[in-house]
This record gives C-alpha cells, sequence and structure tokens, in this order.
C-alpha cells in the first residue's frame, strides 16, 4: 500500500532547523529530548526523501551545504506558517499560546517582571517564555525562528520590523575609596581619562559602546576581566580593578542603596542606548503585537524612562 505521509515531516524540518542553528546533532538531541541516533537517522531519512545532502559533518561541526542551506531556509519559513496556522485555531491566543520572548541580559530582569504579569493578566493562556542572550545570541535566534520576539538594540538586527521603546543612559560605577566616588553629579569625560574600564564579553552590544567610550576619554578597557554579567562587574570595581559602565535600568536599581560602589550618571553624549522591540521583516504582524509592545510602553513610561 502506497505510504501518503508527508515527506519530510515537520519533526524533521524541526530536526534539520536545531541542528543547523546549534551546529552539533549532540547539543540538538538534548535541545529536542531525542537520542542523537534516533535524530541522526530521522535527518538521513529526510536526505533520502529530498535527494541531497544537507550537511557535512565533521568531528568538529556540521555544516550546511549549498543545498541544505536552501532547505533550511525554507523549513524555517515552513515551521512558522504552522505556528501562525495555530495561532489561527487556538481559539483568540495570540503567537500560539506560546511567546518565546528574547532579552538581553542587561534589560530583562529589570523591566520585564510587571511586563509579564501585565501580559498573563489581559491573556491567561499565553505561556511567556523569555531567554536572556547577549546580542549575538539573540539575533541568531530570531533569524532561525527560535525566537518571536527580542527586545535588544536596533542597529545590531537590520533586517527586521522595529517598535522603538526607549533610549538608556549609562552610569559609571566605582569603589567607594575612588575619588570618583567622592562627588554627586554627572561624570564627564575629563574624569575618565587614563582609566581602566570594566565591560561584559564582546558578544554584548554594550561591550562595543564601552570600547567607544574608553577611546572617546581617553581610558583603557581592561583586557584581563570580561564580565559575564552586570554584578560581576560591578564587583570588580568594588574591588578597584577599575570603572564599571552600567545601563540605566540596573543602575536605578542600585544607585540608592549602601552598596560597595558609588554610582553616578555620566554626562557624555555617546553614554546611552536605544532598546527596540524587534521582529522579523518577513513576517506579518502577528496577533497579540500591540499586547506585547503595549504592555512594554507602559512600564518604560512608569519608571521614567525617556
Amino acid at each position: 500500500m502506497k505510504n501518503y505521509l508527508m515527506r519530510p515531516t515537520l519533526r524533521q524540518l524541526e530536526y534539520i532547523v536545531t541542528v543547523a542553528r546549534l551546529g552539533r546533532f549532540g547539543l540538538a538531541a538534548e535541545t529536542l529530548n531525542v537520542s542523537q541516533p534516533s535524530l541522526s537517522a530521522q535527518i538521513a531519512e529526510a536526505e533520502r526523501e529530498l535527494g541531497a545532502r544537507l550537511f557535512e559533518r565533521s568531528r568538529a561541526s556540521v555544516q550546511p551545504t549549498a543545498t541544505g542551506t536552501e532547505v533550511i531556509r525554507r523549513a524555517q519559513n515552513i515551521l512558522r506558517e504552522v505556528e501562525d496556522l495555530r495561532a489561527a485555531v487556538s481559539g483568540g491566543v495570540p503567537f500560539g499560546g506560546r511567546l518565546r520572548l528574547g532579552v538581553l541580559p542587561s534589560i530583562g530582569p529589570y523591566l520585564l517582571p510587571r511586563v509579564v504579569t501585565a501580559i498573563h493578566r489581559a491573556q491567561p493562556d499565553l505561556r511567556v517564555i523569555v531567554r536572556e542572550e547577549s546580542t549575538q545570541h539573540l539575533e541568531q535566534g530570531l533569524t532561525a525562528g527560535r525566537l518571536d520576539l527580542i527586545i535588544s538594540t536596533p542597529e545590531d538586527h537590520p533586517n527586521t520590523r522595529q517598535t522603538r521603546l526607549f533610549n538608556e543612559k549609562l552610569w559609571v560605577a566605582v569603589a567607594r575609596d575612588d575619588p570618583l566616588s567622592q562627588a554627586t553629579g554627572p561624570v564627564r569625560a575629563e574624569s575618565l581619562s587614563g582609566r581602566i574600564f570594566l565591560t561584559l564579553d564582546r558578544h554584548h552590544r554594550l561591550s562595543r559602546i564601552v570600547y567607544a567610550l574608553a577611546s572617546d576619554c581617553g581610558g583603557i578597557v581592561s583586557d584581563e576581566y570580561e564580565g559575564t554579567s552586570l554584578d560581576s562587574i560591578r564587583l570588580m570595581a568594588a574591588s578597584g580593578a577599575g570603572i564599571a559602565i552600567m545601563p540605566e535600568l540596573y543602575a536605578m536599581q542600585h544607585k540608592d542603596r549602601k552598596t560597595e560602589v558609588a554610582i553616578r550618571p555620566l554626562a557624555i553624549a555617546a553614554a546611552n542606548r536605544n532598546i527596540s522591540l524587534l521582529q522579523r521583516a518577513s513576517d506579518s504582524d502577528p496577533t497579540g503585537l500591540d499586547l506585547i509592545s503595549g504592555a512594554l510602553l507602559s512600564e518604560v513610561k512608569s519608571l521614567g524612562l525617556s
């Protein structure tokens, strides 16, 4: 009897996209919660059905072939269409009942808690899954369809549709025995000349902003330490290892506390960053986008951000 089951299946397309995104069969199998032999068998079966090799495998990594790159692109589109179809029949729950939201770790904990509460209040059946990732990984996640929306710096995601949220000023954190801690007003560029700047690793836009600031002010970015979080670079500043550059949202959480650092605003033209809500340019506006952007903008206003 002839087998009319569609090949490749949607599950196989999901496997193909996940392997392409992660670059390793083992990591993809772990992410998909399947065994590696099962994943490899499904990919091999899809290759037989399509009559083409999709990946070049090596001990170090997995790379798409030229044909595989085109298949991956089309598979991503198909999977997004299926998500839209699920949303259309899910009783009005946007994003098919599950919003995968990516956000910079320097933004998420300080902006999202009340936003997620507001979204849940308006749409109790919508599950919001938040992923905190670096700028580079947010771009990869949005492009691959792993994330539905991201909150990030718009200049790092050129092929997107953007809803501007706010412009965030930058602050400086210094040890309590640092001369900069003795004043309370804004810190000017000349006060930072010759100083060592501390920042996150280079996968983050904030790092690139700090490098530019250090160059403009005659400072030096530390080559001995790259922080993995804002808390870690704040603690390094407290030890006297340098000065930490902090986004406004983070600084607002600490500026009035009697902590191990003094936190002051920067009076430098380039000491700021824009933050936007971003979606793929190829996507039509999903049901619920206004709900998400509205909740974010309401919280931005309540926090007094510009």
